[in-house]
């Protein structure tokens, strides 16, 4: 079930108790509840026993604190909430017939690509051809040649999660091959399998869908005039949670977290929702404009760490994809087709290089700071989305999942 604070929706995996803490509030069902119950949670966030970490206890002990008052005194006085989006239990239920889902393509999502970004979508195939593996900036010994989506898993008993595909040309050089591919005026990159999709089917009309967007490289942002996160290989996504068909939220994944909205609430075009894919980062975001992104899971129109998005160029993913069915239990993807390749989404390590050294020349840091790298390792893919989430979000320590009723930054 979903706890409602202050127009927002609290996701809570015990189904009708807060887990929020040690003698958490019970919260029967259905979902009316009295002042004095949502009074006793208010006084459960404040007192001395328990504490929210991240966005809202920021809010709480720093200037937005008066803010953070009237939120709470909002809880207390509050006479209902709406029961939404449940989590979805892990348990073995009755499956849909083999088949790709007709509704995972009909509410599949369209991303508009910020109007100055030079790095488009990607093949994920070229992404093998133009990388070499690596541990330890040191080739892998028995490798594949060529790496193939059909033997990339190989490198997983050559060094698993240390294995990097690291560019065979310098980065800094700004290879073509970086860039990916500019989608038509139908939304299809041409020539080039950008996005994989991923549907598990959690029994009793319970399906997930992962639209995975694939770029080649990531230009990170400008902070404090300096450029950071800058990494080869992208992958992002949307999570939609379908019951009988119908869908119930949308996921949107951005940087070391992300923004999680229900169906009704998102922009569509037709059926289908609208994401918004930032300038460089590619993180995706349910609103046009800047967002900063500087707390996680807390988006402003302005800080320190903005990403851009605007209606450059529509994306379909669809039009130019992989599909793939998910078995939690066996961890197997399964083609629809029965003939793409899915060697390559049992990858464990990274997909681009390994963060450059301080010592090498095309790293830039302030200090010998880490977090200020301007170039970073690159990114785990899809197996590491956590495509059995309980959740809408995906599991993160210290981070409430919250599905939105409205749009936000």
């Amino acid at each position: 079930m979903l706890v409602g604070l202050g127009g927002r929706f609290l996701e809570d995996e015990s189904y009708g108790q807060s887990s929020l803490a040690d003698g958490a509030v019970n919260l029967p069902q259905p979902c009316a509840y009295s002042p004095d119950t949502l009074g006793s949670l208010a006084k459960l966030l404040t007192n001395g026993s328990f504490k929210l970490v991240s966005p809202i206890s920021m809010l709480a002990e720093g200037a937005m604190a008066p803010v953070f008052s009237h939120f709470l005194a909002f809880l207390a006085i509050a006479t209902s909430v709406q029961q939404t989006v449940s989590a979805v239990p892990l348990g073995n239920h009755k499956r849909q017939a083999a088949g790709l889902p007709p509704y995972v393509l009909t509410y599949a999502p369209k991303v508009w690509l910020q109007s100055q970004d030079p790095y488009f979508p990607s093949d994920i195939g070229a992404q093998l051809v133009n990388t070499k593996a690596q541990v330890d900036f040191a080739a892998v010994s028995g490798a594949p040649d060529p790496l193939t989506l059909d033997n990339l898993a190989s490198l997983n008993a050559l060094g698993g999660e240390n294995v990097y595909l690291t560019s065979i040309d310098d980065v800094t050089k700004n290879p073509a091959w970086l860039k990916g591919v500019k989608p038509d005026g139908n939304g299809k990159t041409n020539g080039a399998r950008s996005c994989a999709i991923i549907v598990n089917d959690r029994g009793s009309g319970n399906v997930d869908a992962y639209y995975m967007y694939f770029y080649a490289f990531n230009q990170g942002n400008r902070v404090l005039g300096r450029e950071i996160g800058w990494h080869v290989g992208d992958w992002e996504h949307n999570m939609i949670r379908f019951k009988n068909g119908v869908p119930q939220a949308i996921w949107y994944s951005q940087h070391d977290y992300g923004q999680a909205f229900t169906y009704a609430s998102v922009e569509k075009q037709g059926k289908r929702p609208i994401g918004y894919s930032a300038k460089g980062s590619h993180a995706i975001y349910a609103t046009t404009g800047t967002h900063d992104h500087t707390i996680p899971g807390l988006n402003l129109p302005a800080g320190p760490v903005e990403d851009d998005c605007d209606r450059g160029t529509l994306w379909d993913p669809i039009a130019s994809a992989y599909f793939y069915s998910y078995n939690a239990g066996s961890n197997a993807f399964t083609a629809y087709d029965g003939i793409s390749p899915t060697n390559y989404l049992e990858f464990v390590g990274r997909w681009g290089d390994e963060q450059y050294p301080d010592s090498d020349p095309r790293q830039e840091t302030l200090f010998g700071i880490d977090v200020t790298a301007k170039y970073t390792s690159g990114p785990t893919g899809p197996r590491d989305k956590f495509l059995n989430r309980s959740k809408v979000c995906p599991p993160k320590e210290n981070m409430l999942c919250i599905v939105s009723p409205f749009l936000t930054p």
